[in-house]
């Protein structure tokens, strides 16, 4: 029998990115529109709130990582047999709908001059930036001219992401012809995480770059590839559950110690250097390994963060529209207790992504790669892995 259990898991760790990102670039929206939040709780649960979304995007390329990888070992059989042909057809039934649509939404604002959502002179026109975002440039164009309106700035990631997935099947045509094409494989992936920190720490020309560099982010998703690969290594072998679990508990302690405590003096020197990014990553890659071994599941609980996750993609192209219509409603009315507008702002931040997910880029998604199965729980693994990543 095919199994057709999520990744829950995995889920949880895109929901919590993901809100991470939503709860980053509201407190900003608002602190630039004159509302900050500063001394209205303890430092160190300000910082958690609202400081995190840099590491939810390093999260989302551990992740995205290894589930294709993952995905494309499950699809081909493994990665010596890899397609690229298949590969782009499903990446770009994946990607492009919603990113074309958020394009020409973007389009028409910048042309009617809606505030919030004009290109300034200055940065790009609007073909310029057009040009970048379907090019997967748009962090370089920004990290030599300067940040584009929040809408567009998401984008950032999505240009290093889709760079690497643009050599990643043709590395594994490549590298997999020799007999030892896993070794191979492997050395490429293992750069990339020594030279993240280098181009963080040493190799940036300004703080864009420090952070929205093609290396910058290619570690994690490095990481998560070579996540993938030792856990299809494991999964047939018996091991200790315990031995599993402390696993994720180290990983989950890693991501928190970054995420509560980097001002402590040898976290300070770690993210000085530019290690604090591949702790996140290795932190996560080892929640994703023991969840995944261990075949945990989620609960009630987890629901709402699982439900976020499984809608990240589309959550992190459309939040901004709310986050930024938001405040401005606010900064305009100052009315209400501004604690009740965040949660507000929040909550309706998750809205248009799983509408649209849910009628626009999911039914695309499967038309376009020609699947022929539904979506939810009664979809093959392959697309509710592709789903989520």
């Amino acid at each position: 029998m095919t199994d057709t259990r999520r990744l829950d898991g995995v889920d949880v760790l895109r929901g919590l990115s993901i809100l991470a990102v939503i709860l980053l670039h509201i407190e900003l929206r608002l602190r630039i529109a004159g509302f900050p939040l500063a001394g209205t709780m303890p430092a160190w649960l300000r910082y958690l709130l609202f400081s995190n979304g840099g590491n939810g995007v390093t999260v989302f390329f551990a992740v995205s990582g290894f589930l294709i990888t993952r995905t494309s070992i499950r699809r081909f059989g493994s990665l010596a047999q890899m397609r690229p042909s298949r590969f782009y057809r499903i990446r770009f039934a994946r990607i492009a709908p919603l990113l074309l649509l958020l394009l020409a939404i973007l389009s028409v604002l910048h042309l009617g001059g809606a505030e919030g959502f004009v290109i300034p002179a200055k940065r790009a026109t609007l073909p310029r930036a057009l040009f970048a975002a379907l090019t997967f440039h748009l962090n370089w164009l920004e990290a030599s001219r300067g940040f584009l309106p929040p809408n567009w700035d998401v984008l950032w990631s999505l240009s290093i992401e889709e760079m690497f997935y643009l050599f990643f099947p043709l590395l594994c045509v490549l590298l997999f012809r020799f007999r030892w094409g896993t070794t191979l494989f492997i050395v490429p992936l293992l750069a990339f995480v020594m030279v993240g920190p280098f181009q963080r720490a040493v190799w940036s020309a300004n703080e864009i770059w420090k952070d929205k560099a093609y290396l910058s982010g290619m570690d994690g998703i490095a990481l998560g590839c070579l996540t993938a690969l030792l856990t299809d290594r494991l999964r047939n072998i018996r091991a200790n559950v315990w031995l599993h679990r402390l696993a994720g508990a180290t990983g989950a302690a890693m991501m928190l110690l970054v995420a509560v405590w980097p001002n402590w003096h040898w976290l300070h020197l770690i993210g000085r250097h530019g290690f604090d990014n591949t702790l996140v990553a290795l932190g996560a890659c080892l929640v994703i390994m023991a969840t995944v071994l261990t075949g945990m599941t989620g609960n009630w609980f987890t629901a709402p963060i699982r439900w976020l996750g499984r809608h990240s993609y589309e959550v992190y192209l459309t939040h901004e529209f709310v986050v930024v219509w938001g405040t401005m409603l606010y900064a305009k009315l100052h009315s209400g207790p501004l604690p009740v507008w965040f949660i507000a702002i929040a909550a309706l931040s998750a809205l248009p992504g799983a509408i649209l997910a849910r009628y626009f880029s999911e039914p695309l998604n499967r038309r376009l790669r020609g699947a022929t199965v539904t979506g939810g729980h009664n979809a093959k693994p392959e697309v509710l892995a592709e789903n989520a990543a």
